[in-house]
């Protein structure tokens, strides 16, 4: 009965983990006007998969930092009990925030899940193991990200200048030109497309373009193929980072293996984002910043080699803080943030630990008690 509970309370976790996370890499397509929500969300699910199977041989470091192993007792790490409660503690607190469409780390909600469990337990939580193994890597890496985009986004621009290559506002008719404008204002664009809506009678919508070569092929082409590639590495960086995360719970249940844990965790991934993605989409996309394909492109750049490389050193990051982090540098260093939610999402990250905590030790409770 006791595993029954654990395999139920880890795919819950899981399937949240994919509800929250999984759009995050491919935010930038979808909110640049790059791809439709279906492509973005198709792409995203292929490339965190293929993170979560590579996981099984990357990412052993993870598997064992996620079991709880040095932060609580290790009697209890080896309780099944501990092991659910952390799980539907994590999994509930990652699935509310999908709804509300905030964007918080399945990471975040672990840590606070793994503390609270274990508080209600009685056991000791080793402080040096919290600050030093889960809450640095976690609180510095979005400063990192954002710290990274702000720099190498003014360099990225001018090497396409250097290049010859420049920008231009369309106005379109889904993929039609209807009239180019200066990009000096996007609030004149934006004014006249409204006044050529109500004109024609068709929705007029503001795309940002570049005009020049690379290597004898379009600008744009070439730009809009990177931009992919990039939210597949973003994607593949997450499903590599989060999968044995969650895997390591169902380490209480030897009979699937590390590979069959890890596998069985990554297609509750995909289904999550197949089903219910759409709301932190929308936030992710569009509520952050305003960014054309190049400034997409960075942000994606950065939170990919970001998450990529904590991965390979076994640090617990938040691809969630990370993105976030590195949206959040784009919006300041274009002056394009929207701030109010910025300040939202922000308060979610700060209330994620103690309510994970929170609801993990009601779930402890109530599962020792039965």
């Amino acid at each position: 009965m006791t595993l029954i509970l654990i395999f139920a309370a880890v795919l819950c976790l899981a399937f949240a983990n994919g509800a929250n996370d999984n759009f995050k890499g491919v935010a930038t397509l979808f909110g640049s006007g790059t791809t439709n929500y279906r492509r973005a969300l198709a792409w995203a699910t292929f490339t965190t998969f293929l993170g979560s199977i590579t996981a099984v041989l990357l990412a052993g470091q993870l598997l064992r930092s996620f079991s709880g192993k040095g932060l609580v007792s290790n009697e209890l790490v080896a309780s099944a009990d501990y092991g659910a409660a952390v799980a539907f503690g994590a999994g509930l607190t990652v699935l509310l925030a999908a709804r509300l469409g905030m964007p918080i780390s399945t990471t975040h909600s672990l840590v606070g899940a793994l503390i609270g469990a274990g508080y209600v337990a009685g056991s000791a939580i080793s402080l040096g193991k919290l600050g030093g193994g889960f809450l640095a890597p976690l609180l510095f890496s979005p400063v990192l990200a954002l710290a990274a985009t702000v720099v190498s986004y003014p360099i990225l621009t001018r090497t396409r200048h250097r290049w010859g290559i420049t920008s231009q506002t369309c106005l379109c008719v889904g993929n039609e030109t209807v009239e180019v404008v200066s990009t000096a204002d996007n609030t004149l664009a934006l004014q006249r497309a409204k006044q050529l809506s109500v004109q024609t009678g068709n929705l007029v919508t503001c795309q940002s373009r570049y005009q020049g070569k690379m290597l004898g092929v379009d600008a744009t082409t070439v730009l809009d193929r990177l931009h992919f590639l990039s939210a597949g590495l973003v994607s593949f960086a997450r499903g590599l980072n989060d999968t044995p995360k969650i895997a390591a719970l169902l380490l209480l249940a030897p009979s699937l293996g590390n590979n069959g844990s890890t596998a069985l965790v990554g297609i509750a991934i995909a289904i999550g984002g197949l089903v219910s993605a759409r709301r932190v989409a929308e936030t992710m996309s569009h509520n952050i910043t305003a960014m054309n394909h190049g400034q997409g492109f960075t942000a994606n750049l950065i939170t990919g080699l970001v998450v990529i490389v904590a991965s390979r050193f076994g640090l617990p990051v938040s691809t969630t803080h990370v993105s976030c982090g590195s949206l959040f540098g784009l919006g300041a260093v274009t002056q394009q943030a929207k701030w109010p939610v910025v300040g939202k999402i922000l308060t979610a990250w700060l209330v994620t630990l103690p309510t994970a905590a929170m609801i993990g030790g009601v779930c402890f409770w109530i599962i020792s008690s039965i």
